[in-house]
């Protein structure tokens, strides 16, 4: 009897082992939960801390291969850990971390700094990680609305503040409207495969007796994709939402999530609906046109400048959308070398508005960077890297980026996409260049203000600056990563 029960349990056990990361992260952020219970204001920094090594172990388990095979599927096939999801998984809980220490000062000095902004920021990195890794529609399902009711939460943590509560009301009720699209495009789907495992879904598609009602389900989940990106005209959540959320709330939102949307992308169609990619294909094509034009033209009239990187997010999101519509496991990894990049730049833009923000002076006006390099050359040369980045300019990163969705383009037959693409990275320079030039040739508005005294923030917003410099000039092995993923 002992020797059954032992079989009977080793199944379950070994099971267990690919989600050996997630299970770390969701007893951690428990325990972080029921920790802050017992814990003053003042020491609450000791949650803040914990979260943040919490992250890095998780990205270390993974990175160390904890628990993995060469591909595991577990769970009856929800749950998938392979080189594209462990690649992710350890790039989302760097880039997680970083955002935390964004949050500590700002939130601090203002008051709004509370046990459970860890804790959010934990789940909603368990929602992303899940949705990475997520082999059927339920777990697609699952790990979104995790991430997405987590999100919906910190951007209203300012309860006092009129922008923010607007910006989470609107990101609530567009947020339900995308994931009511793209649960009935899953119900579809299921309709007419009778499967919600992404693998038989992949088997089925091309012998269905209703192939009119999956391609109906494949155009709602689409759609819901484009509205979980931003990508235009599916994008009308995105400028309020990061301008209303405060600083670093939009960094988190606006960097990390993208890195599990795309893997949502890749696992819905790239896996899942492939035999329908001859359909799929010039519907991203076409969302990937409209958002370089709506995203790089309205930006151009900004004067905020979170609402200004809001806008140029919905273009980066239609380059991201360039390669994966060029499609084939080449489109697909340059889509995840520009996810990445664009997740590190944004951290880094974000990062330069909380580093010259105080209590009550937000800098995020165009105008309140005037003059920086007379005021601090340091800040002013790190700001230099992340926006020349964002605007492609050689060498950084950004420049590599946008060649590889480019090049993808190409390859995939789609050459007017390509030219759009060409076209519309020039007119988006244009508004990067603007940044740099008030800095270094403007004379400062107003009482001039200096970056924070905080040698911590600096030394990340520099090093992540410094990143896009150095991965710029060394970019071959972070795209190698990216091509094995789809090896």
């Amino acid at each position: 009897m002992t020797t059954m029960q032992a079989t009977l349990a080793m199944p379950a056990a070994t099971e267990l082992l690919p989600l050996i990361p997630e299970l770390v992260l969701v007893g951690a952020a428990f325990f972080l939960l029921m920790l802050d219970l017992f814990l003053k204001d003042g020491q609450r920094v000791l949650t803040h801390v914990l979260a943040i090594a919490t992250l890095l172990v998780v990205a270390a388990l993974v990175l160390g291969g904890v628990g993995a095979g060469d591909e595991a599927s577990v769970l009856g096939g929800m749950f998938v850990r392979d080189t594209l999801a462990d690649v992710l998984k350890v790039v989302t809980c760097v880039i997680s971390a970083a955002a935390l220490l964004f949050f500590w000062p700002y939130l601090r000095e203002r008051g709004l700094y509370k046990g459970e902004v860890s804790v959010l920021v934990l789940f909603a990195v368990l929602g992303m990680l899940l949705l990475i890794s997520a082999g059927s529609l339920v777990m697609v399902y699952l790990g979104l609305e995790l991430l997405a009711l987590s999100s919906y939460a910190l951007v209203a943590i300012d309860r006092d503040s009129r922008l923010a509560s607007e910006a989470a009301m609107k990101y609530f009720v567009l947020g339900a409207l995308a994931s009511g699209l793209l649960l009935y495009g899953m119900s579809l789907v299921y309709g007419a495969t009778g499967s919600l495992d992404l693998a038989t879904i992949r088997e089925a598609a091309p012998s269905v007796a209703q192939p009119t009602l999956l391609l109906a389900g494949v155009v709602f989940m689409l759609a819901g994709i484009a509205f979980k990106f931003g990508a235009a005209p599916f994008h009308m959540w995105l400028p309020d939402v990061y301008h209303g959320a405060p600083t670093p709330v939009t960094l988190f939102i606006g960097s990390a999530p993208k890195l599990a949307a795309f893997a949502m992308v890749v696992r819905l169609l790239g896996f899942g609906a492939a035999p329908l990619a001859a359909h799929w294909q010039p519907m991203l094509a076409v969302l990937a046109a409209l958002s370089l034009l709506v995203g790089n033209v309205i930006a151009l009239m900004q004067t905020n400048l979170k609402r200004m990187l809001a806008y140029s997010t919905i273009s980066h999101v239609g380059f991201l959308f360039l390669g994966l519509a060029g499609g084939g496991a080449g489109g697909y990894a340059a889509a995840m070398f520009y996810a990445i990049s664009y997740a590190l730049m944004a951290t880094a833009a974000f990062g330069a508005i909380v580093l010259l923000s105080r209590r009550g002076f937000e800098a995020d006006a165009i105008d309140d960077f005037k003059g920086l390099n007379a005021r601090d050359p340091w800040s002013a040369g790190m700001v230099l890297c992340v926006m020349a980045s964002l605007a492609g300019i050689p060498p950084f990163l950004g420049f590599w980026a946008k060649l590889a969705v480019l090049r993808a383009a190409l390859d995939g037959g789609m050459l007017w996409l390509a030219i759009t693409g060409v076209v519309f990275a020039v007119i988006g320079a244009f508004y990067y260049l603007r940044v740099i030039k008030v800095m270094y040739f403007d004379e400062p508005v107003g009482e001039a203000m200096r970056p924070r005294d905080d040698r911590l923030l600096r030394v990340v917003f520099g090093v992540n600056a410094l990143v896009l410099l150095a991965l710029g000039v060394f970019w071959n092995p972070l795209m190698a990563w990216c091509q094995a993923a789809f090896a």
